[in-house]
């Protein structure tokens, strides 16, 4: 059974704070083939395509295509702030192994 992505507070106050929904965007999921590890993440600001599963929290929205939903099945999108930079990362429950910069994985 798929269950849909989990969105944390801190990605959703993130796109506030940068006005995503204020301009019709959303932060867009999806899988690609490709990276060192077979498959890596395209995270980018977009606008809703009718097809799109959308989480949405105050205005705020993050949406995923229906290719990649079962890549993404049970995972938990978030916002990390750190000294080496500040990025939407993913934990994804579903990838075997990934590569060292978080953004490449492989099922």
């Amino acid at each position: 059974m798929q269950l849909p992505p989990k969105v944390t507070d801190r990605a959703f106050d993130r796109l506030a704070e940068i006005g995503a929904g204020d301009q019709g965007q959303a932060l867009r999921i999806a899988v690609e083939g490709g990276g060192c590890s077979g498959f890596q993440y395209d995270i980018r600001l977009d606008e809703p395509g009718a097809d799109d599963l959308v989480l949405e929290r105050d205005g705020q929205k993050v949406v995923v295509d229906a290719v990649s939903l079962p890549f993404l099945s049970n995972a938990t999108i978030d916002f990390s702030d750190e000294l080496i930079g500040a990025r939407f990362v993913i934990e994804n429950p579903n990838a075997a192994s990934s590569c060292g910069c978080g953004t490449s994985f492989s099922i």
